[in-house]
């Protein structure tokens, strides 16, 4: 520890900020490497936005939609800026009214119904939601904001088309998320909801969804270390760690998966930094409170198996787009309800029961080795 601490003694705050956080991921096995900057912006920070923005589709005007419905929460954080707001919903309003076409072009037949459901109820969402603005309701806008978020995200999931890239085949002995599955878990504190990514994470999605279907976590204690920004959990009673397979017998080893901005697949068993890309980030980063990530041995990018963590978001220690979390360990998803509990769970508490409440249909099952 103390060779460690002389190498970073002359980097700057952010890096040191970083070394604290590297102590409380001691439990995930994490020891920090070399950092490498990457390109300074403004995070998206809300799961469920990232969710939206990862799925696999190519339309420009839903994305637009999307984004001006996300400006309205900066504009109410800014001094409430009801211009710029009223400004926001005529820009969804457009979308909405001169560029259905377009929106129902990424739509296959079968959905277009449903969608075009759901255009007009954003429409009616629109009306009522600039009635709010214009009596400046701060609550009523947030609420409405949400809710016609979440019929966007609905009208994205209907232009999903398909599973967008093969597996490779070495993997086609762990079960595989063709999709996204949504997962409830049940504490000693509350509950929390979860969203999983196989569109970014297919065989880590699906290997959690796996065991949860096993009711392998059911019982489980939590580990977090005081002051530590990570709960983690996966770990059965006992001296094995991971997950012993009882069809083989064997540790169900699982790889290091990344999907970065831009590639048509993910890149597995090697770090972004390790293959030289500084400065590509993941479809799937820690920028947001209750990241849900894949544990592993430090040294091991292939060794994770049952163990995963909720990243505690905390901005100071991980500035937009400067951490030394992405690329390095596979996100496959995040906390959209229940978030107050994370701040509640600690060392010791439980998970009582996790369920697959929607998706399980996207579960592929291990093809024999």
């Amino acid at each position: 520890m103390t060779k460690f601490l002389q190498r970073w003694r002359k980097t700057n705050l952010i890096v040191l900020l970083l070394v604290i956080l590297s102590w409380s991921l001691s439990t995930v096995w994490w020891t920090p490497v070399s950092w490498a900057a990457l390109p300074a912006g403004n995070a998206i920070t809300d799961g469920k936005s990232l969710l939206q923005y990862a799925l696999p589709i190519d339309n420009q005007p839903v994305r637009q939609l999307q984004a001006s419905l996300e400006d309205i929460a900066t504009q109410l954080r800014a001094n409430r800026r009801w211009g710029a707001m009223s400004s926001d919903l005529s820009k969804a309003s457009t979308v909405l009214n001169d560029r259905v076409k377009e929106l129902l072009a990424s739509v296959p037949p079968s959905r277009q119904p449903q969608a075009q459901a759901l255009i007009a109820d954003l429409k009616t969402g629109i009306a009522s939601l600039r009635e709010s603005v214009d009596a400046k309701d701060k609550n009523q806008i947030w609420e409405g904001r949400a809710k016609l978020l979440n019929l966007v995200g609905q009208l994205e999931e209907f232009m999903v088309q398909r599973f967008p890239f093969e597996v490779p085949p070495e993997y086609s002995n762990l079960p595989q998320l063709k999709g996204r599955a949504t997962v409830e878990m049940t504490t000693n504190k509350g509950n929390i909801t979860l969203v999983v990514d196989g569109y970014s994470a297919p065989v880590t999605a699906g290997n959690f969804v796996d065991l949860v279907q096993r009711g392998f976590y059911n019982g489980l204690e939590f580990i977090r270390q005081e002051d530590s920004y990570v709960l983690q959990i996966g770990d059965p009673p006992g001296p094995e760690q991971g997950f012993i397979d009882p069809k083989t017998g064997k540790y169900r080893a699982i790889p290091l998966e990344v999907l970065a901005k831009g590639d048509p697949a993910p890149t597995y068993g090697i770090t972004l930094e390790d293959a030289g890309r500084y400065r590509d980030q993941p479809v799937l980063p820690f920028s947001a409170y209750g990241t849900v990530a894949m544990a592993r041995p430090e040294f091991e990018p292939n060794g994770g198996s049952s163990q995963f963590f909720f990243f505690l978001f905390e901005p100071e220690l991980t500035p937009a787009g400067r951490n030394l979390l992405d690329g390095r360990y596979t996100v496959f998803g995040y906390v959209t309800e229940g978030k107050e509990v994370l701040e509640k769970l600690k060392a010791g508490d439980k998970v009582e029961s996790a369920k697959v409440v929607q998706g399980i249909d996207n579960l592929v099952e291990p093809q024999a080795a």
